[in-house]
């Protein structure tokens, strides 16, 4: 598989009212939810494509409520960007795999305090 850099590329724009900005988001939520299966193979994520569409789903959600256009613009230009850097493989599992941190690690990575870690025999 050959990499090109431009195949992915976009002009970057300014959304002109609301209906636009809403346009692009639905156009890039949509780029990403279609390239969960690819995403999965390339990456050899050891996750379903509904773990890794939901992930999606909860990264847009989070921006839900953004207020002002400019600020949507800037949340697309950053969404597209990973998405580029994402399916030109710029990226390596860890990167993918660091969007999943809660499902992995847990929330107690490490202990709170050095003997607390001591007495549980962590090094």
């Amino acid at each position: 598989m050959a990499i090109s850099p431009t195949q992915f590329a976009k002009k970057t724009a300014q959304s002109t009212s609301w209906s636009d900005a809403k346009r692009r988001v639905l156009s890039s939520y949509r780029e990403w939810i279609r390239a969960a299966p690819e995403i999965q193979t390339m990456y050899n994520v050891p996750l379903p494509i509904s773990t890794l569409r939901t992930r999606m789903r909860q990264e847009f959600e989070r921006h839900r409520y953004a207020n002002q256009l400019s600020i949507v613009d800037v949340l697309l230009f950053k969404s597209h960007t990973e998405y580029q850097e994402t399916m030109n493989f710029w990226k390596q599992q860890t990167h993918i795999m660091s969007y999943f941190s809660d499902n992995f690690r847990g929330d107690k990575r490490l202990p709170s305090s050095f003997m607390a870690g001591f007495l549980e025999g962590r090094n």
